[in-house]
């Protein structure tokens, strides 16, 4: 196993085993990549920064919240980050990873094929304004995020609905300010959530600055 192009951040993160997982994925998304579009971060800093190490971080980093064994979900899930990601990371969890695009979702199911994840993956092609009223995903996950999709607000009304009461959201956004707080202050208030925490970094490398923001209903999304 070559580690010396992977970030010594990421090494600290998770174990050798984990690396090799990625590393396999790193090599199926790149095969994918020759036929189909998926993303442009397969190399590099681009990969192991803004693609693992954003994905994994925020699990990493509440020393507070056990973010293992859940039932979680991954809206927009792309290319797989940050749900495969955290399959990786957190074998014994059940893992639903949704996206709109078929040719995201096949490319999904052709990774979980060759790659030997423990957990159980469910890969749906459909839009989360649909499976939100379906009444068997309704308010049944215990943790649910998006990334790379839409503005804080915005997928914060994608993911309460899917929350169970005792439900994480993870909201990742790169530059936050107190307009992007109050906006999503308002709309929480009409979903009956909350914030409960909020943390920034820098991502090694130069890779610029995340900020995650964690949400939890307080009462039953309307």
């Amino acid at each position: 196993m070559k580690k010396q192009n992977i970030p010594e951040e990421i090494c600290a993160l998770i174990s050798e085993e984990e690396i090799i997982m990625f590393q396999e994925l790193q090599i199926k998304i790149e095969e994918l990549n020759n036929t189909t579009n998926l993303t442009r971060l397969i190399n590099g800093d681009d990969y192991w920064v803004s693609q693992v190490f954003d994905s994994i971080w925020p699990f990493k980093t509440f020393s507070n919240i056990n973010f293992d064994g859940k039932k979680f979900l991954d809206i927009g899930s792309g290319c797989g980050f940050p749900g495969l990601a955290y399959a990786i990371t957190h074998p014994t969890s059940e893992i639903y990873l949704i996206d709109s695009s078929k040719k995201k979702t096949d490319a999904l199911k052709s990774i979980i094929k060759e790659i030997n994840f423990q957990n159980n993956i469910h890969v749906i092609n459909d839009r989360i304004e649909n499976i939100a009223h379906q009444s068997l995903m309704r308010n049944s996950f215990d943790l649910a995020t998006t990334r790379a999709v839409s503005n804080p607000s915005t997928v914060s009304e994608y993911i309460l609905p899917m929350l169970d009461q005792e439900g994480l959201g993870v909201l990742y956004c790169g530059k936050w300010n107190n307009k992007d707080s109050k906006n999503l202050g308002k709309t929480l208030e009409i979903l009956e959530g909350k914030i409960i925490e909020k943390k920034k970094i820098f991502l090694p490398r130069s890779k610029g600055t995340r900020n995650i923001i964690l949400i939890k209903p307080e009462n039953c999304c309307p």
